[in-house]
């Protein structure tokens, strides 16, 4: 698990390689992430955006953006977390990600939130 606190709020990030969906042979690698998002702060937060940067090893950087997450937009009260899973997929089967979500705090600016960066190597190539 890696972990960052950005303005009093936690990221932490879980991977794991799903076998069962990936298919080497065709150069298909699935990676599911868990997402562990924590308000430490005083203030209520809502997530509003994201922004992640996918990096595939000899494919290169893919930029992803889009509102919420998993369709949701979060509100969290101080002391309040939220969990959500997703995945992606990589060509080459080693990579990382890393990013930023985009935050309204009432009473305050919009906060941007670094996702610390994990690495991503499927269990295929690890051997």
């Amino acid at each position: 698990m890696v972990s960052k606190i950005t303005s009093e709020i936690k990221v932490s990030v879980t991977t794991e390689y799903d076998n069962f969906n990936s298919y080497p042979s065709e150069n298909r690698f699935v990676f599911k992430y868990h997402i562990e998002i924590q308000n430490l702060g005083s203030k209520t937060v809502k997530l509003l955006s994201r922004r992640w940067m996918i990096y595939d090893l000899g494919f290169g950087f893919t930029e992803v953006e889009g509102a919420g997450v998993i369709g949701l937009t979060p509100i969290l009260e101080s002391g309040e977390s939220f969990s959500y899973f997703s995945n992606v997929i990589l060509k080459s089967g080693v990579g990382n990600m890393e990013g930023s979500y985009l935050f309204e705090s009432f009473g305050k600016p919009d906060l941007c939130v670094e996702i610390p960066k994990f690495n991503l190597v499927s269990e295929v190539l690890s051997n």
